[in-house]
């Protein structure tokens, strides 16, 4: 089973990234994926969607063609989601608009967002209502909220709020391996041959 994690701050060494990290450990050695595949969005490494993605121009085939490969090759999904002004990050949204239905379809997906204080909940509510629509993409009915993320996940111990932190890492495994079971459940949906229609290519 391949996981793939998206990390979805536009910030270099971002508590996003921090949060992505320990998930891709936490997966491998708690033996729940075989494989990992963690993508940043730091930096903006993706380009603002425009006309020329339908168009299949060599620039864009040549940026998007090694990550559709890992994303279609992926079982499930972490979307990590910092929140920006009470928002997903442009650089996230922007991400669903590239890749859709070939990539992310009929999979399972949880959702992680972070915040520096007690926020963090209006980026779960904005991707499960507008980054699923055409990509197919299956958010699993757990999702995380990291806050106070400063204080938790931190590789020395001391830099951690010790109880927060010990229910953040015992909360994530348990959603992880509720996600592992998504992925495996999923797999004959799109075994079914029903997954992918052209008369219906877009969700309503």
């Amino acid at each position: 089973m391949k996981i793939s994690i998206i990390s979805g701050s536009h910030r270099h060494n971002s508590q996003s990234e921090k949060v992505a990290r320990h998930i891709a450990r936490n997966l491998e050695q708690a033996h729940i994926a075989d494989q990992t595949w963690l993508y940043s969005l730091a930096g903006n490494p993706l380009p603002l969607w425009n006309e020329d993605v339908w168009n299949k121009t060599d620039e864009w085939e040549n940026l998007l063609n090694p990550i559709r490969k890992e994303l279609a090759e992926s079982d499930g999904f972490v979307i990590i989601a910092p929140e920006y002004h009470g928002q997903v990050p442009a650089g996230l949204k922007n991400f669903f608009l590239l890749f859709g239905k070939f990539e992310l379809g009929h999979k399972p997906a949880m959702i992680v967002t972070v915040s520096s204080g007690d926020g963090g909940s209006y980026p779960v509510a904005e991707l499960r209502m507008s980054s699923y629509k055409n990509s197919r993409l299956c958010y699993i009915p757990d999702h995380v909220i990291v806050r106070n993320v400063e204080s938790v996940l931190n590789d020395d111990p001391a830099q951690n709020n010790a109880s927060a932190d010990a229910y953040f890492r015992e909360r994530i495994d348990w959603n992880l391996k509720l996600l592992a079971e998504y992925a495996r459940a999923l797999k004959t949906v799109r075994e079914s041959g029903l997954a992918l229609n052209d008369k219906f290519g877009n969700g309503m």
